[in-house]
């Protein structure tokens, strides 16, 4: 008996040793079953699989970031809720999901990640957590901890997953049918600096790995008509993705004296945490509206406001430069370096000599080329939103022929022998590891302190290294911190438009 003892003690040390120490699994469990949605498994299905079966052909969005979703009873938001979930590709694989929502009972100044329970569980099944992006949540920032009174009786993330549960079952055409991971977030605080440092510590996890979920309601109690004119004051703002007039449309609201308006939207703090996060890379798709009203036999008096909306990554093919357009560009860039000759300033960007298309009137960032005989004779580009292109053409045109510090000034005389390649430039998008860049595809822009550097994607064209030689030659060629500098640097990528 002695020797068994002394063995059992022996693998229990060496098990705490190794880091092995087991643990019941932490399940928390349905709280919300029979009051926002059945407890009965069977009825919750086909309730849950009528209501996503009404959006089935409705367009599902590719490159979906994030959802906004109704959190109500399922008779007065499910049909939205449902219509928020059918905007994921039934062939989308994800890492995990991010559920953030308000705190309806416990103020927190901040935002609880629970980082104890497992798996979160719902008639259905359950949900696993994940809980190393949970606990590595609070190791970055002390904004983030748990709060279990937070999580005990919250309602607005339980009721999203039933749908995320038959979604995947009977929606989603990947092989495994499991919901993907959970990282459950709520989040409330007055404090406008401690929401910024939410959104900044969850905008490294804004990938394509991965999907947020904000869960918000929207007006709370004024009648019918007034519920309608307030929540599209408010759905319009979301749909602008500035978190600014998101905030400016809640204080319009609260100030135009609307009876019974309680809150324009009970999610708003997600919500701006949510827009904080998101840039002029992401578009926001408004995909329904209903209200409580809008259910059989309810009050019309005292309604509650339901949006859905989808958060979608541009695509770069989104925008588009015709044969014609291309030709202008060239026309502008070239007429830009003759002016320049000529002693001329720069005006051929406001020329009457172009009728300018709308394209060409775009903000977006340009590169302009300049080869001869085949060789480099100049390259200046300008990242960013801030120019038309048309303009930013004409001025990286006359920048590479005349202040490309590698070469002497472009000449008159050899002007017939240069040609001209522009690259128009998609707009940036940070990414948190290699394996979002793509060669040949994206161009790299590597960002140390003040030093900075890029290659287009073009340039992968151009010699044969492999994706980590071309950003570490990025890091040392061009933005001078050595050699391995791109892994503690901030990595961006974009596409091009070349012609």
């Amino acid at each position: 008996m002695k020797t068994v003892l002394t063995i059992l003690a022996t693998i229990m040390m060496m098990n705490m040793c190794n880091g092995q120490t087991s643990r019941e699994p932490v399940v928390r469990p349905a709280t919300q079953a029979n009051r926002f949605y059945t407890g009965d498994a069977k009825e919750l299905s086909e309730e849950v699989d009528s209501l996503l079966t009404r959006h089935r052909g409705e367009t599902a969005y590719r490159n979906v970031a994030a959802l906004i979703v109704p959190h109500a009873g399922y008779y007065f938001s499910g049909n939205v809720a449902a219509g928020a979930y059918m905007a994921i590709p039934s062939d989308k694989q994800f890492k995990r999901i991010f559920l953030l929502g308000p705190s309806h009972h416990e103020w927190l100044d901040g935002a609880s990640v629970n980082t104890v329970a497992d798996y979160y569980a719902t008639p259905l099944g359950q949900v696993r957590v994940d809980r190393e992006t949970a606990l590595a949540l609070t190791a970055a920032d002390s904004v983030f901890r748990y709060e279990p009174k937070a999580h005990d009786r919250e309602h607005c993330l339980e009721v999203q997953l039933p749908f995320l549960q038959r979604f995947f079952t009977i929606h989603s055409s990947l092989f495994t049918k499991d919901v993907p991971p959970i990282v459950p977030i709520i989040i409330s605080t007055s404090d406008f600096q401690k929401l910024k440092r939410i959104a900044e510590a969850l905008k490294p996890y804004l990938t394509t790995d991965n999907l947020f979920i904000v869960s918000s309601d929207f007006s709370h109690y004024p009648k019918y008509e007034d519920a309608c004119k307030v929540d599209a004051r408010t759905g319009k703002a979301v749909e602008s993705g500035d978190v600014e007039q998101f905030i400016a449309a809640l204080e319009e609201n609260a100030r135009s004296g609307v009876p019974g308006l309680a809150t324009s939207a009970c999610g708003e703090l997600a919500i701006a945490t949510l827009l904080m996060m998101i840039d002029s890379t992401y578009e926001v798709k408004h995909l329904m509206y209903q209200n409580s009203g809008d259910a059989e036999e309810s009050d019309h008096s005292r309604v509650v406001g339901y949006h859905a909306f989808a958060i979608v990554r541009k695509s770069s093919q989104e925008f588009s430069l015709s044969e014609d357009e291309k030709r202008m560009l060239k026309e502008i860039a070239l007429t830009s370096i003759k002016d320049s000759l000529n002693g001329k300033e720069i005006a051929v960007a406001n020329s009457s000599l172009f009728t300018l298309h709308s394209s060409l009137k775009r903000k977006c960032g340009a590169f302009v080329s300049l080869h001869k005989h085949g060789r480099l004779r100049g390259c200046i580009g300008h990242f960013g939103e801030d120019v038309p292109l048309n303009e930013i053409v004409a001025e990286m045109a006359r920048a590479a022929a005349f202040e490309d510090p590698r070469f002497m000034p472009v000449t008159a005389d050899e002007l017939s022998d240069i040609d001209i390649e522009i690259s128009v430039l998609t707009p940036m998008r940070r990414i948190q590891s290699l394996d979002e860049f793509e060669l040949h595809r994206h161009g790299i822009y590597i960002r140390r302190g003040y030093r900075s550097g890029t290659y287009l994607p073009q340039v992968a064209d151009e010699v044969n290294w492999t994706k980590e030689e071309f950003v570490s030659h990025c890091a040392q060629d061009k933005a001078g911190i050595g050699w391995d500098g791109w892994r503690d640097a901030e990595l961006y990528v974009y596409e091009a438009i070349v012609f």
